[in-house]
């Protein structure tokens, strides 16, 4: 034979399995992402003020998206701050 191929070196399994995050904004009962709530927009926001990322907070593609705008969308009326001192 050619070639040897050693199959007792693969590894059998992962060690840490991890969990399928969720997006919070899908499904029933979700809230909506809306402009004039500050308190829900500023749990996606870092303690300076910059949008937290998605794949920190779960939240799918499209949310995502709508997200950062609505949080836009609050700053530019000054609901929320740009950033912070």
């Amino acid at each position: 034979m050619a070639t040897n191929l050693n199959i007792t070196n693969l590894p059998q399994r992962r060690a840490f399995a991890r969990r399928r995050k969720v997006c919070p904004f899908s499904g029933d009962g979700a809230p909506a992402i809306d402009y004039k709530d500050p308190k829900l927009l500023q749990r996606y926001m870092s303690e300076r003020g910059k949008i937290v990322p998605a794949r920190i907070t779960a939240v799918s593609q499209r949310k995502q998206r709508e997200l950062a705008r609505e949080i836009k969308r609050a700053r530019y009326l000054a609901l929320l701050p740009y950033a912070t001192n």
